[in-house]
């Protein structure tokens, strides 16, 4: 029995945020103090840095779940299922409905529900659950629910990874530019066709990495001090990725018994281009191998740091043709992987 992707679907929000939206803003550090650096060079450094140009935001009216529930429309359709035989629909989210107008956050009833209701699914079995797991959570929700399949609970699922940063973000933070908003979504399922899942790994590192990434008020000392905001201590984070990532994907493609010469493409999660070709980087070197051009896509550059949207996103854009000059055919071997607030590691190898 194999197991594989049927069905691909995103939502790329319209308000395009290019990064002259910034130069009017006001930048304080950590410790409250206003940064005197003009904005124009602090932009300037942040995109060599990131690579992030333009980021998308979604319309003021649109929550969290709604545009789950638009890439999950497009996945279902994609993959020609009736989905009332959805067995189970896994949404990983970070901030579930965060809104404009409230400083809490909204997560109840949860998300996955509201997206089954808005899908207008009246199977109860159809079982609906969110999970939190940082950026890596569409990827990790991909491997549970190939755990269900693989053990007879489940058929089919919706596996869903949406985000929108831009309501969590500190304005006054240089931070706030890399965050965005976006919704990947797949069908998986059991399928005859040759290839699918070969191998899987995760891994939670909860020392001094928990909070690496983190809930915290704002940079900004004359702002409402009870409002909390996505904070992340940048350095440590490029330093554990670096350190951990590479080690994480090349032990999944031992596990598959997969050379990196197989690999035809590396999905990668899109936090920041410098970080991610780094990464990239040093796995080829564990083998002692020089990275080929093109192997790993980018879209931080256009989209942000959609968070767990962004490499179901990718995905969705490269076999529908629509990124660059990116393709994945069948029989090609690739590789997904994230990290992120935890700090978790994933990664799976799969055979299109």
């Amino acid at each position: 029995m194999n197991i594989k992707i049927t069905g691909t679907g995103s939502y790329i929000p319209e308000i395009i945020q290019d990064n002259s939206k910034f130069l009017e803003r006001e930048f304080y550090d950590n410790e409250g103090n206003k940064i005197d650096t003009p904005n124009h060079e602090i932009i300037e450094k942040f995109q060599k840095i990131t690579g992030i140009r333009e980021r998308r935001y979604a319309k003021e009216e649109l929550n969290n779940s709604d545009i789950a529930y638009l890439a999950a429309k497009k996945a279902i359709e994609n993959s020609n299922i009736d989905p009332e035989t959805i067995d189970y629909i896994i949404f990983a989210h970070n901030f579930g409905n965060p809104s404009n107008n409230t400083e809490q956050l909204d997560v109840f009833p949860s998300l996955s529900v509201r997206v089954k209701n808005l899908l207008k699914i009246k199977n109860p079995k159809c079982v609906a659950y969110d999970i939190l797991f940082g950026c890596p959570g569409w990827l990790e929700g991909m491997i549970q629910a190939y755990g269900f399949i693989k053990a007879g609970m489940a058929k089919k699922c919706l596996v869903i990874g949406a985000d929108t940063l831009s309501r969590v973000v500190d304005v006054n933070d240089r931070d706030s530019m890399i965050f965005a908003d976006g919704a990947g979504a797949t069908i998986i399922e059991k399928s005859n066709e040759k290839g699918g899942v070969l191998s899987h790994n995760t891994a939670s590192y909860t020392d001094d990495e928990v909070f690496y990434l983190f809930y915290g008020k704002s940079y900004n000392p004359n702002s409402e001090q009870k409002t909390k905001y996505i904070k992340m201590r940048g350095r440590k984070v490029y330093e554990f990725a670096l350190t951990n990532v590479p080690a994480a994907m090349k032990e999944c493609l031992d596990m598959a018994d997969t050379d990196i010469s197989e690999i035809k493409k590396i999905l990668i999660h899109q936090a920041n281009a410098k970080m991610d070709d780094a990464i990239v980087k040093r796995l080829y070197k564990l083998f002692n191998q020089e990275a080929p051009e093109k192997v790993m896509p980018l879209t931080v550059d256009r989209f942000g740091n959609s968070s767990v949207a962004t490499v179901p996103t990718m995905f969705d854009l490269i076999v529908k043709n629509k990124l660059d000059d990116h393709s994945i055919k069948k029989g090609d071997k690739i590789i997904f992987a994230s990290v992120g607030a935890g700090m978790h590691i994933n990664a799976m190898v799969y055979q299109y």
